[in-house]
């Protein structure tokens, strides 16, 4: 059985202790958004992964054994099997130069404990042993573990792991400090030997996050999950619902489009339905406790999806959805409006005083005290209409049988594109989506170095990325999503093979790279986003701060001189007026509750399948 960096057996990991007992990092609490996000969240999503003990026996690099694996396990596949059979000839003379190293020192890779990395972990890096001969060692861990540890490695240069899955949020600080490998130029120099010729890289959805301004693919994504809308769709479909809410709102129910829509929506089914089949029901879900998770219920994109950044796929340019923006040589030079950027413009503002206001109107009671782990059982519970800050990675958990799945084992629910606020523009993104990526360091040898991207690459080669796509909920690959068995799944889904097929998932993207420094920025929004909450200073003189803090740790970047390419060069303050009058963001206060706007929920996926946005 696989040991995690603690010695402790993966599969009797005991979460709870592990979220409870997180280890500050470097004495400023680096990162504990992160300590908490991912890891648990995901286990939450509940996927079994079996062990496959029938495929227990020696390690052995042959045919037979790839034979065994693609005909039992690697099913289904976008490739015919004597395809498949290619890929792994591949791996099996690629691996050759590496398998005594192995065995003698395992290669070392690690990443956040999420059911798609389980399977890896427990059953790629077996059949990948026994198909090349090269031994893996997967720690499983929680992500600001993960983080610490790869800071650790640049600040040592001692080799701690020999690859590294990580979220490709943090693409700016790889980019930046110059410690990581950039794929491209390693697919075509050093490892281009190791690097399978089927790879495909153009077939990967998140291609474009993990590329930097200089047009090099730092990080190869291995999963990623989208924020989207998430609605009861038999309740928006019954008649005397429909009929009683354009009576009382003048449009139709359906599918919100903007803020003003999801408001009413969330208004009339809290003050005007109020019970369903004798239970309180509710028109909106969140939580509100002053925790590191509240601090990436803000950065994962809810800024621009108010419409505070501006335009630009997958971020905005020159201002992205942290607020801050850079120069045409992507140097950050500001989050505060004072200095051009937007993280305290009147679109941020509005979008914590929205946050705020439906929070305490609309969401079941209590949800201002909780976390994120504590509010998620309202949906499963039946009572919530619609939530606007929804991840795709509950999608296992929530077909489940229960009080929102048929009888047939269809789902009551649908997952929508998220709802706009007044600032937004067509061409901004228009929500977050998460993509854990393969990252490699300089400092790791060669060697190792290679033999663990021949891993990396197995872990998402075309002849097993489907059949972890299906284990996981978490597609990597255009090819994969368009296969038949995804379509013979889709009504199961609640439209997330709809959306992943869609031209509109462009929209929903990571962090990018406007960010210096993650890790020593994203610690600020937990603290100062959770003081407003709590009450303990206004909306507006928690965003005026927390922009003034990001300012100055970026200041503190510049002073240092830490990065290798494209550190901060701040703009001087000026008044605010002269950014506010220039276009783009910040953007100036517009009319924050315009007309409510919707659509029809099945015109919208028939528009997704003949290849339409709308």
């Amino acid at each position: 059985m696989l040991l995690g960096v603690n010695g402790l057996r993966v599969d009797n990991i005991d979460r709870e202790r592990e979220a409870k007992h997180r280890r500050p990092i470097g004495g400023e609490h680096m990162l504990e958004i992160m300590l908490k996000k991912r890891s648990r969240m995901f286990l939450l999503a509940g996927v079994a992964v079996a062990l496959l003990a029938f495929f227990a026996g020696p390690a052995s690099a042959d045919m037979e054994a790839a034979k065994k694996w693609v005909e039992q396990e690697f099913q289904p596949s976008t490739l015919t099997k004597d395809q498949q059979m290619k890929e792994m000839e591949f791996f099996i003379n690629a691996a050759k130069p590496f398998v005594k190293m192995s065995q003698d020192d395992p290669i070392r890779v690690v990443s956040e404990t999420i059911p798609t990395h389980e399977y890896e972990a427990k059953v790629l890096t077996r059949a990948f042993e026994e198909i090349t001969g090269i031994k893996v060692s997967f720690d499983l861990i929680q992500e600001g573990d993960v983080i610490e540890k790869l800071q650790s490695q640049w600040a040592s240069g001692k080799n701690l792991y020999d690859g590294w899955i990580n979220d490709s949020d943090l693409i700016g600080t790889h980019w930046r400090y110059g410690y990581v490998v950039p794929l491209s130029d390693f697919m075509k120099g050093e490892g281009k030997d190791v690097t399978l010729p089927t790879l495909d890289v153009d077939d990967f959805m998140g291609k474009s996050f993990t590329t930097a301004p200089d047009g090099k693919l730092y990080q190869l994504p291995d999963q990623q999950f989208a924020n989207l809308y998430w609605f009861r769709y038999d309740w928006f479909n019954r008649p005397d619902f429909k009929k009683k809410f354009k009576e009382l709102y003048g449009y139709e129910l359906g599918v919100p489009v903007n803020w003003s829509a999801y408001e009413d929506i969330a208004e009339f089914f809290t003050e005007h339905i109020r019970e369903i089949d004798g239970k309180a029901v509710f028109g909106h879900n969140d939580y509100g406790k002053k925790a590191p998770d509240l601090g990436w219920r803000f950065h994962d994109a809810w800024l621009s999806m108010a419409g505070a950044g501006d335009k630009g796929i997958p971020n905005g340019i020159p201002c992205d959805e942290w607020g801050i923006s850079v120069d045409k040589e992507s140097r950050p030079v500001g989050a505060s409006v004072s200095r051009g950027g937007c993280a305290n413009g009147p679109a941020a503002k509005y979008a914590l005083r929205k946050y705020m206001e439906w929070l305490r109107k609309y969401a079941p009671p209590g949800t201002l005290g909780m976390d994120f782990y504590t509010y998620l059982p309202f949906l499963a519970k039946g009572n919530v209409a619609q939530q606007i800050f929804w991840y795709t990675a509950f999608t296992a958990t929530m077909v489940e049988p229960g009080p929102t799945v048929n009888a047939d084992g269809t789902p009551k629910w649908r997952m929508a594109p998220s709802p706009h606020g007044p600032y937004w523009e067509e061409g901004m993104k228009l929500g977050y989506q998460d993509c854990g990526s393969w990252t490699f360091m300089y400092s790791t040898p060669l060697d190792r170095r290679k033999a663990a991207w021949l891993f990396a690459q197995f872990c998402v080669a075309k002849s097993t990325s489907l059949k972890k796509a299906h284990v996981g909920l978490t597609p990597i690959r255009d090819s994969d999503i368009r296969h038949a068995s995804f379509t013979e799944r889709a009504p199961k889904l609640g439209g997330l093979v709809e959306f992943y097929r869609s031209p509109a998932r462009v929209a929903w993207t990571p962090s990018g790279t406007n960010v210096p420094d993650y890790p020593k920025l994203a610690q600020l929004w937990w603290q100062n986003v959770g003081e407003a909450v709590s009450g303990e200073v206004t909306v507006d003189s928690a965003m005026d701060n927390l922009a003034k803090e990001m300012d100055k740790v970026m200041m503190r970047l510049e002073r240092a001189k830490v990065h290798k390419v494209a550190g901060p060069k701040l703009n001087k303050e000026r008044d605010e007026s002269y950014w506010l009058n220039q276009p783009g963001a910040p953007k100036a206060k517009v009319n924050e509750k315009p007309q409510g706007e919707t659509v029809d929920y099945d015109g919208l996926i028939k528009a997704w399948r003949e290849g339409r946005v709308k």
